[in-house]
C-alpha cells in the first residue's frame, strides 16, 4: 500500500463534502488550495470560500494563490511534499502544478465524461432534458476535462428535479467516488482508460445572461427544463413588458399545461391566483418568481400586491 500525502484543491460547498470525507476517513491531507478571500455583500467585507472555512475549522494548512504560476506559490506547494493532488470545483491548473505530485492530480467532474465538459455540467444536464448523469474521476491533462478516466458513477435525473436538488445528491455521491479513487491509488490498482473521441457530446459552458434567458418560442418542455435547470442559481429570467417598461423577472418554478389555443406567444393570462404565459403547445404556469423591487414569492402572493397591466407580456 502506498503512503499518500494529499493536497486538496477546491472552493465551493460542492468541494467541502469531498474534503470532509477525506478528513473523516483519516486520509492525510497535507494542504488545501482555495480561492483568495473576496469582497461580498453590501459592506464589501472579505468573504472566505466554503472550503477555506472548513479547512480553518479543521486546522488544515491553506494556500490562496492569485496566480497559480507564481514562483512563490509553486515553492509553497512543493514544500507541502504531496504525492497526490485532488481537484474538486476549482480552476484550470497549469501543467507545472498538475504534474508536480508523484501519483498525479485527479479531478472530480459532475458528469459522465465526455458528456458535459465545462463549467456547469449539472445545470446543462437538466436544461437539456437528460434522464441520466453522474460523476467522473480522471487524471488531469493539458485540456479541460479530457484526461484519462479512473472511475464513473451513474445516477438518474427525475423529471421534476431542480439543479439544486441534483447538485446536493451529486455532492454526496462525488465524495464517495473520490474516496473510492483514493483507495485504488493507495492500493496501486488503478487502470485508466481514454475518453472516447468519436462520441458526440453536449458541452457545459459557463452560464451568463444570454444563455439563462427564457425563449418563449421554444417547446414548452424546453422552457420547463430550463427553469428547473437554473433553480436556485443563477435562475432563469425574461423581460416583462409592463406599461411600456421592461422589467427583468426571475422565474424559479413553472408547470406545463398542454392546450390548443390561438393566443400569441408570450401573452400573459392573469387570474386572481394564477399567472399563465401562452406558448406554442399550451401554457406555462408560473409558480414562483421575483419581480424587481420585490422578494421572491409564489404567484398568488405576488398577485395580492402587484397589478399587471392589461397588455403585459413576457419577452
Amino acid at each position: 500500500m502506498r503512503d499518500l500525502q494529499i493536497v486538496f484543491m477546491g472552493t465551493p460547498d460542492f468541494a467541502v463534502a469531498t474534503l470532509k470525507s477525506l478528513v473523516d476517513a483519516n486520509i492525510n491531507v497535507v494542504g488545501v488550495i482555495t480561492a483568495p478571500d473576496r469582497p461580498a455583500g453590501r459592506g464589501r467585507k472579505l468573504h472566505q470560500s466554503a472550503v477555506k472555512e472548513y479547512a480553518v475549522a479543521n486546522n488544515l494548512p491553506i494556500l490562496q494563490p492569485t496566480n497559480l504560476k507564481s514562483e512563490s506559490f509553486l515553492e509553497e506547494l512543493k514544500k507541502l511534499n504531496a504525492n497526490l493532488q485532488i481537484v474538486v470545483a476549482f480552476r484550470m491548473l497549469p501543467k507545472v502544478v498538475w504534474q508536480m505530485p508523484e501519483f498525479g492530480t485527479f479531478n472530480l467532474h459532475a458528469s459522465l465524461l465526455p458528456q458535459y465538459r465545462g463549467a456547469a455540467p449539472i445545470h446543462w444536464a437538466i436544461v437539456n432534458g437528460a434522464h441520466e448523469t453522474g460523476l467522473t474521476t480522471f487524471f488531469i491533462d493539458e485540456k479541460i476535462d479530457t484526461g484519462e478516466i479512473i472511475f464513473q458513477k451513474k445516477t438518474t435525473i427525475t423529471a421534476t428535479e431542480t439543479v439544486g436538488q441534483l447538485h446536493d445528491r451529486l455532492m454526496k455521491l462525488g465524495a464517495m467516488l473520490v474516496l473510492e479513487t483514493v483507495e485504488a491509488i493507495k492500493a496501486n490498482t488503478v487502470t485508466t482508460y481514454k475518453q472516447p473521441e468519436s462520441v458526440l457530446y453536449s458541452p457545459a459552458p459557463k452560464l451568463h445572461a444570454e444563455n439563462t434567458k427564457i425563449d418563449w418560442s421554444l417547446p414548452m418542455l424546453d422552457i420547463y427544463n430550463k427553469v428547473r435547470g437554473l433553480n436556485p442559481y443563477p435562475v432563469a429570467w425574461c423581460n416583462l413588458l409592463q406599461d411600456d417598461e421592461k422589467l427583468a423577472v426571475k422565474i424559479y418554478a413553472v408547470k406545463i399545461l398542454k392546450e390548443e389555443h390561438t393566443i400569441k406567444t408570450g401573452t400573459l393570462l392573469i387570474s386572481k391566483s394564477e399567472i399563465k404565459v401562452a406558448v406554442k403547445e399550451g401554457y406555462i404556469i408560473i409558480e414562483e418568481l421575483k419581480i424587481p423591487g420585490k422578494r421572491k414569492m409564489d404567484s398568488k402572493s405576488l398577485l395580492n400586491g402587484f397589478t399587471f397591466s392589461e397588455n403585459a407580456k413576457m419577452l
